[in-house]
């Protein structure tokens, strides 16, 4: 993979599910900022496949 194929896949996935997530959107008025926050990098498939597509984008730039 390269640099601008994983920024694209992060900005389609972010665009696609991310944006206008009513789950996120509950999570921010019940637990704040940081409880959506834990919850999206720790439950979500989303946030797991964002997290594996920055392991790739650190990679690239080491």
């Amino acid at each position: 993979m390269d640099k601008v194929t994983v920024m694209k896949d992060i900005d389609e996935l972010t665009d696609t599910y991310c944006e206008g997530c009513l789950v996120r959107q509950q999570l921010r008025q019940e637990r704040g900022k940081q409880g959506a926050h834990l919850f999206c990098i720790e439950h979500c498939s989303v946030g797991k496949q964002l997290q594996f597509l920055g392991q790739e984008l650190m990679k690239i730039y080491q």
